[in-house]
C-alpha cells in the first residue's frame, strides 16, 4: 500500500486483475506475485491453472461472470470496502465471437462492450476515490493491434469493444497530479494458445506481416503490464502503448 508515493513498511502492495485466467493474465499473476504483491485474480471458467497457484498465500482468487453487467454493477456497488483497497488495477479481459458484419446482432456488441469495456469502468470509478486518499494508484487497460487496422473481418466487434479502452476521459487527469496514472497497452499478436487454436488465422503470413518478424511471448507481454502498473512507472500517464514488433 503506498501513501504520499512510498510504501508504507510491512504493507504489500495489492493489485486486482481482470481476466486473468488467459495465457497473458496468468504470467501476469505469476509475475507479480514473484515481486510479492497480493494478487486478486478474476475468473469466470477457465480457474484450472489459476487454482495450480492458490497455494501461494498472497493469491486471491474471484469469479464472477462479467456478461451479467448489471448484477456485477450492484456487487461493486454493495462492496464498495472490497474495492477500496488496491493500488493497482490491469484490465484483461478479452471476450471475443467470431462475427462479421453481416451476421452480428444487437446482444454481440452488448457482450462485447460489457465484457471488454464496461466492466473496467465500473471497477475505476470505484478504485479512483480511495487512490486518491493515498495519493499513489496505477490503472493500466489494454488493447489490441487490431484496432489500429480494424481488426480481422471476423473480429471487428471485439478490435472494436478493445479500442474504447484507449479513450481516455479528460476526468482522469485531474487524478496524475494525485499520483494516479492511468494508461492503455496495446498488445499485438502474442503466442498464446487462443491464436493457434484459431483456425482460420494462418498464423506464418500474420508473422510475415510483423517487422520484427515473430510474435511476443506472453512473458514479455506481462513485463511490460509490471512496469506500467506498478512502482516503475513514475512519469507515464494518458498513454496507449502499442508493443507489436513495429506494426
Amino acid at each position: 500500500m503506498f501513501w504520499n508515493g512510498k510504501m508504507q513498511k510491512n504493507k504489500l502492495k495489492k493489485i486486482f486483475i481482470l481476466g486473468a485466467s488467459s495465457d497473458i493474465g496468468l504470467e501476469t499473476v505469476k509475475l507479480f506475485l514473484r515481486n510479492n504483491w497480493i494478487v486478486t485474480a478474476h475468473y469466470n471458467s477457465n480457474k484450472k491453472k489459476l487454482y495450480n497457484l492458490k497455494k501461494n498465500k498472497n493469491l486471491k482468487l474471484f469469479k464472477f461472470n462479467l456478461l451479467k453487467i448489471e448484477k456485477f454493477e450492484k456487487f461493486i456497488t454493495k462492496n464498495k470496502k472490497y474495492f477500496s483497497e488496491f493500488d493497482s488495477f490491469v484490465g484483461l479481459t478479452g471476450y471475443i465471437k467470431f462475427k462479421t458484419l453481416n451476421n452480428f446482432k444487437v446482444q454481440d456488441f452488448h457482450d462485447h462492450f460489457n465484457v471488454n469495456y464496461l466492466s473496467n469502468v465500473l471497477i475505476i470509478k470505484k478504485l479512483l476515490k480511495n487512490m486518491e486518499k493515498r495519493k499513489w494508484g496505477r490503472i493500466l487497460l489494454t488493447s489490441s493491434i487490431g484496432t489500429k487496422f480494424g481488426g480481422h473481418p471476423n473480429t471487428f466487434i471485439y478490435s472494436l469493444s478493445k479500442y474504447m479502452n484507449e479513450f481516455f476521459p479528460s476526468y482522469y487527469k485531474k487524478f496524475f497530479k494525485k499520483g494516479i496514472l492511468v494508461n492503455c497497452l496495446q498488445i499485438g499478436v502474442t503466442n498464446t494458445k487462443l491464436n493457434k487454436k484459431n483456425k482460420e488465422k494462418n498464423l506464418k503470413k500474420r508473422i510475415n506481416l510483423i517487422p520484427i518478424k515473430r510474435m511476443a511471448t506472453v512473458n514479455e507481454v506481462a513485463k511490460y503490464i509490471y512496469f506500467l502498473s506498478s512502482e516503475k512507472n513514475s512519469l507515464i500517464a494518458r498513454e496507449t502503448i502499442n508493443i507489436s514488433g513495429g506494426e
